[in-house]
């Protein structure tokens, strides 16, 4: 078997140009950073990464792919986003998903993934982080502006919460509502509105016996399945899946 060194020297040996940022990410605490090769293997990692995996060091994720480090289904899920990179070289893009870490940590993050490619210009691996989302402060010069529609959102999840509405309430276009949103949650209007429902679902979820297609509806989705492709999609786990994950 390989050791963690030798995968990581003949990984960056294919590269075209060194990559030496690695040491840089861990100097920032609030991004987790990892470079995998086209088998899905970590390549690369910051401390942060490290830490909510629950490993000592890099020598712990280097060499091991994601459904070794997560549980399943997470792993899985992981694996899956990482060969739409891969296969069709396609970037992701600030994706607003609920991270589940080995370490029990929780956190909204937004997630960036771009392919690797080599001299020859094939796909050689996927590098990627996702930047944790901070709690907006209080005094935000633009929360005064757009209180009313924030608390309309979190009353009123469960009907249909239109972008123009919101704006209309607020006396702002889209546009100026979007630009305040994102400045006090660095996510867009319409980020803001799934992470607010998917909070919910999670704590209905795991503090209440409802149904999930009740808790579809309770959170604004027209059906159960419609709630599931969205919930998988930014956590990572079905409904079902999650809930069970919770019980002791």
């Amino acid at each position: 078997m390989s050791s963690p060194a030798d995968i990581r020297k003949a990984f960056f040996q294919r590269l075209d140009r060194p990559l030496l940022v690695e040491h840089l990410f861990d100097q920032v605490p609030d991004i987790a950073f990892f470079i995998k090769d086209h088998l899905g293997r970590y390549v690369a990692a910051n401390k942060t990464l490290c830490q909510r995996c629950g490993v000592e060091n890099k020598d712990g994720i280097i060499g091991k792919k994601a459904d070794e480090l997560f549980p399943a289904p997470l792993g899985t899920t992981f694996a899956e986003q990482d060969q739409q990179v891969l296969k069709m070289a396609r970037s992701i893009n600030a994706r607003l998903e609920l991270h589940l870490y080995p370490d029990g940590h929780e956190g909204w993050g937004l997630t960036y993934k771009e392919p690797i490619f080599d001299n020859n210009r094939l796909i050689i691996g996927v590098s990627g982080i996702t930047r944790d989302l901070h709690t907006f402060t209080e005094h935000s010069d633009d929360l005064s502006s757009v209180s009313d529609v924030l608390e309309y959102i979190r009353n009123h999840i469960d009907q249909p919460l239109r972008l123009p509405d919101l704006a209309k309430m607020a006396d702002l276009s889209v546009y100026q509502l979007d630009q305040r949103i994102r400045s006090i949650y660095q996510i867009s209007s319409g980020q803001l509105i799934t992470k607010t429902r998917v909070n919910a679902a999670c704590h209905m979820l795991t503090a209440t016996g409802k149904t999930i297609s009740n808790i579809a509806q309770e959170c604004g989705y027209s059906d159960q399945s419609a709630f599931s492709r969205q919930f998988k999609q930014t956590t990572g786990l079905t409904p079902k899946a999650y809930r069970d994950r919770q019980l002791p």
